[in-house]
């Protein structure tokens, strides 16, 4: 019997690449076979070109209009007027990155004064790189294009055969384009637009010589694909209404840059990244050969980004796709990880929920953190987006469109296809957060029913304290959280969608954040972010040259045998209670209702199981951290936590 590597790669080899793919004295032509486009164009004698092109943007305001630096890979038939469509790239990381300070997160000011609310300067933080991010994500070395020879990732090793252009993109600011890295806005968006507008005539490029060149050989199709930053520029070009813009694959996108580096008013961090903002995301990607003339930008990025209130302005609204998401005209293809907390599944959920009804949507949720869906599934990831790049950018009826709209991998790593996010069926259901057994005693009790009155308090020690070890040892009492539990389930309960926290509470002292944590108490083994290689199980799924086989490694989550798991959470800085773009000043202990979001998510609760609400203040992997000491008084049974549920109330008991 055929070990998993060899069946997959029979099956992934099956058709030939032919010696030549037209007849003499005919034009090149694509071969469709079952439905698909089949490989019979040669990777190893692929056309490699560099090319500028000009923006219609002049973000380091030299008096010059920017370019992008724009390096194409596609099939040698080309030449010899086969025309075919573009699978895109865009990054600010083909160049690497550069180590920088993070902001300091240890402040000292006064959160909750009630004159200014002004925070004191931090030391810097530990520098940010992420050139981990880019190696492991985009499946090669950043910076690695020997000329035709070695390109990162599988799209040319895999589409390119099958009659596809792939191309990579240097963002603004970065690699070799000219302008300034500004991260998520206009000028930006419009950098990376411009060359999507070159391969359908409407920019100029030029070659290294200087000579215009036209993309003669392109449909004016094109796709724009990528994880992370890479995935997010594609939904900023979508926003454009780009002419030859057919489809977006963002994965591990960002929708909102404010919901990135903020939440509901409180400076935020991405997780791993604390301390990380726009201007240090901006020195980063910085990796232009000019390194003057950007300082004043990189300089107006820090004073407009707002550390002191953390207040959604006009700054975060140019980097918040979703006002013009109603402007998108694409199909969309969503990939997530349910256990990213870097780019949060808020991210997803609310540009997938802005899209529903008007354009075609697609979405994968899987297990992993911020992670490529290729390694993890890599057979049926290529089997769907490959239908789905025929589909629209060669309008080959194969079937796609009427597949399930959606997949989600199950704790058990199975997966499940379904034809809406959240599932259909799914209701709200609140609990209330009550007393325990002898008034004010903890932990207190989840239940469907408002059964106390009590007001119970703790004291912030999250500066020195993290989340994990705050939510530990439910059963006993702890000063420095407030803990909430469900009795053991009586079946397995389905949360889908995003829960939301409604609490009547008090502060005094300096914090002025409220945390809240949804936890699944209940010894098990569960899918942590993070997956290994399983060297044991190459997949050769595409065409090699010398230094890339066209083979990988799948993946395998890594998972972890615990008491509990932190499922989701949410944070509100409290003077923002009513808005994230107004600071208001609150009265140290007078009560207040506070209401906020948590991150969307789609997990099963056990049967056995406990659900948990607790709340802190200070979360020390994500929000600034003051001084220790602040006492946060709750007000038990009028506060709750609403779930979506499938199946409502019932599921629950």
């Amino acid at each position: 019997m055929l070990g998993a590597s060899a069946v997959t790669a029979a099956v992934f080899t099956a058709v030939a690449v032919p010696t030549g793919a037209s007849h003499a004295g005919t034009t090149p032509t694509i071969k469709v076979q079952g439905g698909e486009t089949q490989p019979v164009f040669s990777r190893a004698d692929a056309v490699y070109q560099t090319v500028d092109v000009q923006t219609t943007v002049d973000s380091d305001d030299d008096g010059k209009r920017d370019t992008v630096r724009v390096r194409v890979l596609r099939p040698k038939e080309t030449d010899q007027g086969l025309k075919v469509p573009i699978i895109m790239e865009p990054s600010p990381y083909w160049a690497g990155t550069l180590d920088i300070p993070n902001h300091g997160v240890d402040v000292d000011g006064d959160g909750l004064d009630d004159t200014t609310g002004r925070r004191l300067s931090a030391p810097p933080g530990d520098p940010s790189s992420r050139s981990k991010l880019t190696s492991e994500l985009l499946g090669g070395a950043p910076g690695a294009r020997a000329a035709a020879q070695v390109w990162s990732g599988y799209y040319d090793n895999y589409f390119l055969p099958r009659g596809y252009a792939v191309a990579q993109v240097d963002s603004i600011g970065s690699g070799g384009s000219t302008g300034c890295p500004t991260i998520g806005d206009r000028d930006e968006t419009l950098g990376v637009k411009a060359a999507v507008d070159w391969l359908t005539g409407d920019a100029k490029g030029w070659d290294e010589s200087g000579n215009r060149v036209r993309a003669d050989w392109s449909t004016g199709k094109v796709a724009l694909q990528g994880i992370s930053y890479n995935g997010t520029l594609p939904n900023q070009v979508a926003t454009t209404g780009a002419r030859g813009l057919k489809t977006i694959v963002p994965i591990a996108a960002i929708s909102s840059w404010y919901d990135y580096y903020r939440a509901n008013g409180g400076v935020l961090a991405p997780g791993g990244f604390q301390g990380e903002d726009t201007d240090v995301m901006s020195k980063l990607i910085y990796t232009r050969a000019d390194k003057e003339i950007c300082k004043p930008v990189i300089a107006d990025l820090a004073a407009r980004q707002d550390r002191e209130t953390g207040d959604y302005s006009k700054f975060w609204a140019a980097r918040d796709f979703l006002v013009n998401a109603k402007k998108v005209r694409v199909p969309v293809f969503l990939v997530h990880g349910l256990n990213d907390w870097n780019v949060k599944t808020k991210q997803f959920a609310q540009w997938w929920e802005a899209l529903q009804g008007q354009v075609p949507t697609k979405l994968w949720l899987h297990q992993a953190g911020h992670s490529n869906p290729f390694n993890l599934r890599i057979e049926e990831w290529l089997r769907q987006l490959h239908h789905w790049y025929d589909h629209w950018l060669y309008g080959i009826d194969n079937g796609i469109t009427r597949e399930p709209r959606v997949d989600v991998e199950q704790a058990d790593f199975s997966w499940k296809t379904q034809d809406a996010w959240p599932a259909r069926g799914t209701k709200d259901v609140t609990l209330h957060l009550n007393s325990g057994a002898g008034g004010n005693a903890q932990p207190g009790r989840l239940s469907t029913v408002r059964a106390s009155r009590d007001v119970q308090s703790l004291t912030d020690q999250g500066r020195t304290v993290n989340a994990n070890t705050l939510v530990d040892n439910e059963t006993e009492a702890n000063e420095n959280r407030l803990a909430y539990l469900t009795p053991g389930l009586v079946k397995d309960v389905h949360l889908n969608g995003t829960p939301t926290i409604s609490v009547d509470a008090s502060l005094k002292g300096t914090s002025p954040y409220l945390t809240a944590m949804l936890v699944d108490y209940g010894t098990d083994t569960r899918a942590t972010s993070g997956t290994s290689s399983d060297t044991s199980q190459q997949i050769c799924y595409g065409s090699g040259i010398p230094g890339d086989t066209g083979c990988a490694f799948r993946t395998r989550h890594v998972t972890e045998t615990a008491d509990f798991k932190i499922v989701t959470r949410g944070w509100l800085d409290a003077r923002n209670r009513h808005d994230a773009a107004r600071t208001e000043p609150i009265k140290e202990g007078r009560m207040y209702s506070f209401r906020w979001d948590m991150q969307p998510e789609d997990y099963v609760f056990k049967k056995g199981h406990r659900i948990g609400v607790v709340l802190i203040s200070t979360d020390y992997d994500y929000t600034l951290r003051y001084p220790a000491g602040t006492v946060m008084k709750v007000q038990t049974g009028i506060s709750s936590v609403r779930l979506p549920v499938e199946g409502g109330g019932s599921a629950i008991g």
